[in-house]
């Protein structure tokens, strides 16, 4: 029987709505067996998920997922660096993701300043929250705070925005009014630090950033130059059949692990709120040791 895997998902940690230990136990109910908890620039909720996935017979693999800088032929974008099987206890990898959601959280702001400046207002008390607590702050937050705002309400209804999905489509994506890019890391620093910590770097959703598939082919063969990533996320909630396809015979042609994932933040989340809700279309995934790292 194929081993049922999830590998990537969110908890409030980040940008989730759930606690690691419940995200975990969502995903026993679910039916998974393999599961990684892939915090943005942070490995804080591991521990709590490997042990909650011990008392449910889930295998937790330790992970994360990179924001990072691409500064490519087609000019600067943000791309996402799944790391697993690290060493979420190496002191050199906490430091660096402590850097990098140091500007996670400036450039937060940044978009922060920008909806403003667009005539939005931001109710910010969650933001506060989250940053007097030592919590990270993203784009779900700020979608948030637009939501909360009561000012805000007649031009969203006009927009057709009801939800943190739609705010973000609308105005925090790349290409979108209030984006703002990272400074650091780079897609090689995200890289590196995964490997330093013993991991493999896998690259998130190529499709979810670029729409073109000729360009994505062009990226995989690139990045795994000169970053050297090990694989890419094939089978993801939002591919569609030729996409998978797409991406799956480009990683076995090239030797890459090939790993998939429906991307959990929560229950009630327009397009990420179930497990296991990913296609692989007949394809094999390769997870190499990321299949034991539990």
């Amino acid at each position: 029987m194929p081993l049922r895997f999830d590998l990537q998902s969110h908890s409030t940690h980040s940008d989730g709505a759930l606690a690691a230990g419940e995200v975990v136990e969502r995903a026993a109910a679910a039916g998974v067996q393999l599961l990684a908890l892939t915090d943005h620039d942070t490995v804080s909720g591991v521990s709590e998920a490997r042990a909650a996935g011990e008392r449910c017979g889930v295998r937790v693999v330790p992970a994360v997922e990179i924001s990072a800088r691409d500064d490519g032929p087609a000019g600067a974008r943000e791309l996402h660096i799944l790391g697993y099987a690290i060493d979420h206890t190496d002191p050199r990898l906490t430091d660096r993701l402590a850097a990098f959601l140091a500007d996670r959280e400036q450039r937060t702001l940044r978009m922060a300043a920008a909806l403003r400046a667009l005539g939005l207002e931001l109710d910010e008390r969650e933001i506060a929250a989250r940053r007097a607590a030592g919590r990270p702050i993203g784009r779900p937050h700020l979608a948030s705070a637009v939501l909360a705002a009561p000012a805000n309400a007649p031009r969203l209804k006009a927009e057709q925005i009801d939800d943190i999905g739609s705010l973000i489509v609308a105005y925090l994506v790349e290409g979108r009014p209030a984006f703002r890019l990272r400074e650091t890391p780079t897609v090689a620093e995200a890289v590196q630090a995964i490997h330093d910590a013993g991991g493999l770097a896998v690259w998130a959703h190529p499709f979810w950033d670029v729409s073109d598939p000729t360009e994505v082919l062009a990226m995989i063969d690139r990045l795994r130059g000169a970053p050297q990533i090990d694989g890419v996320e094939a089978f993801y909630v939002t591919h569609t059949r030729e996409q998978t396809e797409l991406l799956a015979e480009r990683c076995a042609a090239l030797g890459l692990l090939s790993t998939g994932s429906a991307d959990f933040h929560g229950p009630e989340n327009r397009l990420f709120s179930r497990f296991l809700a990913f296609e692989t279309y007949g394809r094999e995934p390769n997870l190499g040791r990321i299949a034991s790292a539990a």
